[in-house]
């Protein structure tokens, strides 16, 4: 069985999932319920291959999470207004919204204006604010590109595991706001209801915590880890629990 894929949870209904393929190119969802346990020793990792009409089409190559066949571009995320594509194709209405990550990054970003909840939970973000609602996505992608001279507009997962378990700075988060008109403003809790900030880890065994955004947070042995879902893409796994010794997350945040 290889892990092939995964979901986030795009709202407080749904559950974030691991897809596991079998020999039989079967998919399997294992939707990652908090409460639950998960119990998986990693075995190798290659390639995932790909998933098509429902069905996985496996590939050997080394390369993971995936191969160079098995990798995409999504030329729109390098977008700045002058469209990569043959032709623009981006005319739905679009939103322009700053996500804040605790506890202080604050990420500028576009999507179109029907998926704004749903993209600010994919991220994980713990606050946001709806900035503008524009015609198009050429028009978002220049506002964005202009806001990003003074606001980041990528944050890397790492830094969003080094924000778990900490509030949002309420000071910086109104003085960004401040400068910025919008729409309306969005709090999100994930559940979590974390004491101390988790270890960052590639396991797949624990009692689930729950997810945010991308990030897996299990509980296990005494201690609690995050997992960057992405990072368990291409792993083989076989029954069982993890053979190795981990950190304790025991005053991980220190003084």
């Amino acid at each position: 069985m290889q892990v092939v894929g995964y979901e986030t949870a795009a709202s407080p209904d749904e559950e974030a999932a691991l897809l596991l393929a079998e020999g039989d190119g079967g998919v399997e969802r294992r939707a990652l319920t908090p409460g639950d346990e998960l119990a998986y020793r990693l075995g190798d990792r290659h390639c995932a291959g790909t998933i098509h009409d429902g069905g996985h089409v496996p590939c050997d190559d080394a390369d993971a999470p995936y191969c160079d066949a098995h990798s995409s571009t999504w030329v729109c995320a390098r977008c700045t207004g002058t469209c990569l594509k043959d032709e623009m194709d981006c005319y739905e209405e679009h939103a322009v919204y700053l996500a804040a990550f605790a506890p202080d990054i604050f990420k500028i970003g576009v999507t179109r204006s029907w998926r704004l909840d749903t993209r600010l939970r994919e991220q994980g973000a713990d606050r946001a604010a709806h900035l503008r609602t524009v015609s198009n996505g050429r028009i978002a992608r220049e506002i964005e590109a202009e806001l990003a001279a003074d606001l980041t507009d990528r944050v890397r997962v790492p830094e969003k595991i080094a924000g778990l378990g900490r509030p949002v700075d309420a000071d910086d988060w109104q003085a960004v706001l401040a400068d910025l008109d919008h729409v309306e403003t969005f709090e999100f809790d994930y559940g979590l209801d974390l004491q101390s900030q988790p270890v960052e880890e590639t396991l797949a065994s624990g009692t689930i915590r729950g997810v945010k955004g991308r990030v897996l947070v299990l509980d296990t042995g005494g201690s609690t880890y995050a997992v960057d879902l992405r990072d368990l893409v291409g792993h083989e796994l076989e029954s069982g629990t993890v053979e190795r010794n981990l950190q304790s997350s025991l005053g991980a945040f220190g003084e």
